[in-house]
């Protein structure tokens, strides 16, 4: 790598000279999400900036080779802005934070995605590989422009794939050295790479990917120069004896690709939706009434027991989706329990109109969900949220609006009861059977669950009883005895069908 004056500064990095310090970085920090378009395109939008640490080993020069192992498929770029720490920081001010950065320039942060699911999220395999994460060529001298202007471009084959700028960054370059210097000091020769925006996608043997950072509108427009990676076929020497063997699904690939259709994958089947007129129905008609109904065609077992909803009065409609808990065991929440969990792919994954059902057991000695994954349901604009088990942060939960039903509050965490393990299958919720796409009916009686074949029917039904129901009750209030009106004999059923008759003329 050299200086924006053409200087060359050589570091050693196992046994390649490599990237812009006069050392061997003793950090290399990434930032897992931080673009506005990249958020967008996960359906992920961070409160805060997270992180993971990459080895100087994978340090690589402008023009180096890239290796994809033997029976491996996803292989993925990612253009980033690098920024290089000139001065220690320790527990600096974001005023304070971009003083301490001495250099900007071009960084690929490569990641193969059938090692991602093997880390819970610490990318130690995937994005640690030797020389997967290039740097350069050149260096930007950080004091001569501005942190908000700088541009980010990636070319796959010679095609400009990502182009964007840090002022559409979630969070300002200097929040991570300032956030960062928070827990450990950032020291001299540090490299942060700062993630990247929408456009990463999947790169194969044979392609050549680059990418530039500059600042346009800064003087003399200062460039890292086009960094360069030519990716190749690797050995596969993976020991089964060892760790983890490769392994990708179709979510892998749609965010290694970008999105479903780049990876040439069909199109999600929309979630079976509610008629709008059956939807207002549903929300007019009680939950008592719905529940007699049922009973009167045969249906016994449909409430979900012990649910409340954390806010009362609230209405609650929608078609299921399921997720179901196991009792937790040790070896296998280390498997299933971290990461891109059943959990957070049921969350990601739920549809408009959908409401979350989870068979907890009954367990309420663990929460099951908390405000960022009621947060992700509100956002994905979810009809609501139904468990067997307890809700932890339940004030916060409750005040972002959404209806949540639950057996109450407990400030656990998952893994002390629980272990998440499939999604979008049949479940038992207190006591009822769910199946994906069942109807979804509560409010402050409880929760019931509607085969959809029947929702229609039975919502008429339950209409048509509320209405009976509410005529007898003036006739209570008008002073008539109960006995023989409720229910009604012949005499009373004469005279409400004439009343009905006369109102519906």
């Amino acid at each position: 790598m050299t200086t924006g004056e053409g200087e060359r500064i050589p570091v050693q990095s196992g046994n390649h000279l490599v990237a812009g310090l006069t050392s061997i970085p003793g950090k290399i920090l990434a930032v897992h999400l931080s673009y506005a378009s990249r958020a967008t395109q996960r359906g992920r939008h961070p409160a805060a900036p997270s992180y993971f640490f990459k080895p100087a080993s994978s340090l690589a020069e402008s023009g180096a080779e890239i290796e994809r192992p033997a029976g491996t498929e996803l292989l993925a770029y990612e253009g980033e802005v690098a920024l290089v720490i000139g001065s220690t920081a320790r527990n600096v001010a974001l005023a304070d934070a971009w003083s301490h950065i001495a250099w900007v320039t071009a960084a690929n942060d490569w990641g193969l995605y059938d090692l991602r699911a093997a880390d819970k999220g610490s990318n130690v395999r995937n994005k640690g590989r030797d020389g997967y994460t290039p740097l350069g060529p050149r260096l930007i001298d950080a004091r001569g422009v501005d942190p908000a202007a700088l541009r980010i471009r990636t070319w796959h084959n010679g095609a400009l794939v990502q182009d964007d700028s840090t002022a559409a960054m979630i969070f300002p370059l200097a929040q991570f050295v300032a956030d960062l210097s928070q827990h450990l000091t950032l020291e001299p020769g540090d490299i942060i790479l700062t993630g990247t925006p929408a456009g990463s996608s999947v790169a194969r043997p044979g392609d050549v990917v680059e990418v530039e950072v500059d600042a346009p509108t800064a003087a003399g427009a200062p460039t890292s120069g086009r960094l360069v990676t030519r990716v190749v076929d690797g050995a596969g020497s993976f020991d089964p004896a060892l760790g983890a063997l490769p392994a990708v699904d179709d979510r892998q690939r749609e965010e290694a690709w970008g999105s479903r259709a780049a990876a040439g994958l069909p199109d999600e089947p929309a979630a079976p939706a509610l008629a709008p007129e059956l939807r207002a129905k549903l929300m007019e008609a009680p939950v008592a009434g719905l529940s007699q109904a049922l009973r009167k065609r045969g249906l016994d077992n449909v409430a979900i027991d012990g649910v409340r909803p954390i806010r009362p009065g609230i209405k609650l409609v929608g078609t299921a989706k399921t997720l179901r808990f196991l009792p937790n065991r040790e070896d296998l929440f280390r498997s299933h329990g971290g990461g891109y969990n059943a959990q957070k792919r049921a969350f990601d994954a739920v549809s408009p109109g959908e409401v979350l059902v989870i068979e907890a057991r009954g367990e309420r000695g663990s929460g099951t969900l908390g405000d960022i994954l009621a947060l992700r349901a509100k956002a994905r604009d979810a009809a609501g949220i139904v468990t067997d088990g307890g809700v932890r942060d339940l004030a916060a939960v409750a005040d972002i609006g959404i209806p949540v039903f639950s057996q109450g509050g407990h400030p656990a965490v998952l893994g002390r009861k629980h272990l998440p393990w499939d999604t979008d299958i049949a479940v038992a919720c207190g006591g009822a059977t769910v199946l994906p796409g069942d109807v979804i009916v509560g409010d402050d009686d409880g929760v019931i669950v509607i085969p959809a074949a029947l929702a229609g029917e039975v919502a008429d039904a339950a209409l048509a009883q509320e209405a009976e129901d509410a005529w007898v009750a003036e006739q209570v209030a008008a002073g008539h005895p109960v006995d023989g009106l409720f229910p009604m004999n012949a005499e009373w059923r004469a005279r409400y069908e004439e009343v009905r008759g006369h109102a519906g003329k």
